[in-house]
């Protein structure tokens, strides 16, 4: 008897185990690939999380994604696959994104070209279908790539003017004498300067991100969470323009030496507990909506 009807049966009874193979080593070629186009990018992006404060929450925000993308599993086995070759004109996109931020020496665009190739990868190897299922852990990563600095720029000085007036106003009913001049507060004892730290833009975009968590784990409906989401951007504003005018008393009333170092900091942490307190309170009010919604007869 030949050997070749044996070989042939054998190739045939593991054809499962054979494409596994396969596509094993497809995926890890692919991923050598993006990591050796991506591992300096990759490395900047997390020096800057521990590096800058403003930032420091882009560390919560690819574990996330993956926690999503782990609970909802099952459902994404299940999908039907699809392949698409759309997906090859969105890697081709990220890939020309990446070139032109590379040579621009624009890290915002090199990172983001990171996120188009992911969805063009998904596309292309898994179909429309796939990603439509993984688009909300995929467009919560756009969180984790800091804001251009041109951009944080415009964002930060007037959150500074906003902080500035918002203390000179609540200050004088305090009786505390201001003289505002930009954003330095002229107060008797002696001048308080509203720095760019003291914008609020830190804890702005860490309640930001917290809250969109939050909505995500504790409430099913999706207007609740835009609107939880959308509601902790004057939180996070008015909470620290308040922080602003507990400085001010502090400096008038109390020891200008006191409102530096651990009182500076310490009411900096206040401030976010108590905005996620009244992010609470808040989603408490859907809370009791929604059940009196459901008792109605």
């Amino acid at each position: 008897m030949s050997d070749l009807p044996q070989t042939v049966s054998l190739t045939e009874r593991h054809p499962e185990s054979a494409l596994n193979r396969h596509w094993m080593w497809q995926s890890a070629v692919l991923i050598l690939v993006i990591g050796w186009l991506y591992s300096a990018i990759i490395y900047q992006l997390v020096a800057q999380w521990w590096s800058d404060p403003n930032f420091s929450h882009g560390f919560f925000v690819p574990a996330f994604s993956g926690f999503v993308l782990w609970q909802n599993r099952k459902r994404l086995v299940r999908l039907p696959l699809a392949p698409s070759r759309w997906g090859l004109l969105i890697i081709a996109f990220a890939l020309i994104v990446l070139v032109v931020g590379v040579l621009g020496a624009e890290l915002f665009l090199s990172r983001i070209s990171l996120l188009l190739l992911i969805a063009g990868l998904v596309i292309f190897f898994l179909g429309w279908r796939v990603f439509r299922a993984v688009l909300f852990p995929w467009a919560f990563l756009i969180l984790m790539i800091p804001v251009p600095a041109i951009l944080f720029n415009q964002i930060t000085f007037p959150l500074q003017i906003l902080a500035s007036k918002v203390a000179a106003t609540v200050l004088p009913w305090l009786g505390v004498p201001v003289l505002r001049e930009g954003n330095i507060i002229n107060l008797p004892a002696m001048p308080l300067a509203v720095a760019e730290a003291c914008s609020g833009i830190r804890s702005l975009l860490s309640l930001t991100t917290l809250t969109i968590i939050y909505g995500y784990l504790l409430e099913p409906r999706i207007w609740a969470r835009i609107v939880l989401a959308l509601a902790s951007i004057p939180i996070a504003v008015a909470a620290n323009s308040f922080r602003i005018v507990g400085t001010g008393l502090v400096v008038q009333y109390w020891d200008p030496d006191k409102a530096e170092g651990f009182f500076h900091v310490f009411s900096g942490w206040l401030i976010f507990v108590i905005s996620l307190i009244m992010l609470f309170l808040l989603h408490q009010v859907f809370s009791v909506a929604r059940t009196s919604e459901d008792e109605r007869p």
